[in-house]
């Protein structure tokens, strides 16, 4: 179903709530990999899913689409995710560098995440990067997603953007190379 038919019924009191699980289907997994790639624990991750699709029924009957429907909803679930990292990092008064090594751990714990060496290095590098790198760097490599999309879901230039993924890959590659030389 295209995002337009499923504007157009949720408009419709009748077909509101058939809209919005149209919806939820068309994107709950593609918005629970994007957050649980900035989150690392599953069940941050599903509250974190749950939480975005709550705010986009509270505000989709406002949304203006000037952008496209799946950017909108990336862009609340990429505010969500910071908030919650920031939040999380204040309430344990955790330095950065602590809380990309947590999710390290919960990364080696985890079966689900659990890869190759090459894979495990890669998201632990990953991990230490700043979070807004971090999600500039998930929504490039993995989501493949183009700058100027990239620009409407962060609301930052593409030229910030370019050069934030630039030197969130120079980090990943310096500490692939210095941890698989062991």
């Amino acid at each position: 179903m295209e995002d337009h038919d499923i504007l157009l019924k949720f408009q419709d009191p009748a077909s509101r709530n058939l809209a919005f699980n149209q919806l939820v289907r068309k994107y709950q997994s593609k918005v629970y990999w994007h957050v649980r790639k900035m989150v690392i624990d599953h069940d941050d991750a599903d509250d974190l899913t749950q939480d975005v699709f709550i705010k986009v029924w509270k505000h989709l009957e406002n949304f203006r689409q000037d952008a496209a429907l799946f950017t909108w909803i990336y862009r609340i679930a990429t505010n969500e995710c910071l908030n919650f990292l920031s939040s999380k990092r204040r309430r344990f008064l955790l330095p950065l560098t602590d809380v990309g090594a947590e999710l390290a751990a919960k990364i080696e714990a985890d079966p689900a995440l659990a890869g190759d060496e090459v894979e495990l290095k890669l998201q632990q590098a990953i991990l230490r990067l700043p979070d807004k790198q971090r999600l500039v760097f998930n929504l490039r490599y993995y989501d493949e997603m183009p700058y100027e999309q990239m620009a409407e879901v962060t609301g930052t230039s593409v030229g910030a953007l370019k050069a934030s993924y630039h030197h969130a890959v120079k980090k990943v590659e310096e500490y692939v190379t210095r941890n698989t030389a062991d």
